[in-house]
């Protein structure tokens, strides 16, 4: 999962779908595009609704996406064209471009961070949306 700076949108995204693929059998992190928050804690609004919604995120740490990330994961879910966009610059190979996709399809899911408490929960309901998408997609192989 990744967006900007890994403290609002690719936390919340990374503990949906935990919580959907609760198993071992899969690996599931987040990073950001931008190294403004690289060790930080997601944005407390993100902790908030999430825990809300009965999942705990508040140990994450944001991370930058690294090249060998493209290696490291089978599918990388971003949220908005211009971190696709970033990251099909950064691939280093065809192969590697094409484990990208927006998380949400052909939307982008909002940057709630100049937003309210509202915003990210609108967030929130688009992200698990979409993990419910993806996770339908991902077990019906």
């Amino acid at each position: 999962m990744v967006c900007l700076g890994n403290i609002c949108r690719s936390p919340l995204a990374e503990g949906i779908l935990k919580d959907k693929l609760s198993d071992k059998n899969y690996y599931i992190d987040s990073a950001g595009t931008a190294a403004y928050h690289i060790g930080c804690s997601p944005d407390l609004r993100s902790i908030e609704v999430a825990a809300k919604n009965s999942i705990d995120i508040s140990d994450q740490k944001a991370r930058k996406f690294k090249i060998n990330d493209f290696q490291r994961f089978d599918k990388i879910l971003v949220m908005d064209r211009k971190n696709l966009s970033d990251l099909k610059r950064l691939a280093p190979s065809d192969k590697a471009a094409n484990k990208l996709s927006l998380l949400w399809e052909n939307n982008e899911v909002p940057d709630p961070y100049y937003g309210d408490e509202d915003d990210f929960n609108a967030v929130f309901e688009i992200i698990d949306r979409a993990c419910d998408t993806f996770v339908g997609k991902l077990l019906n192989r």
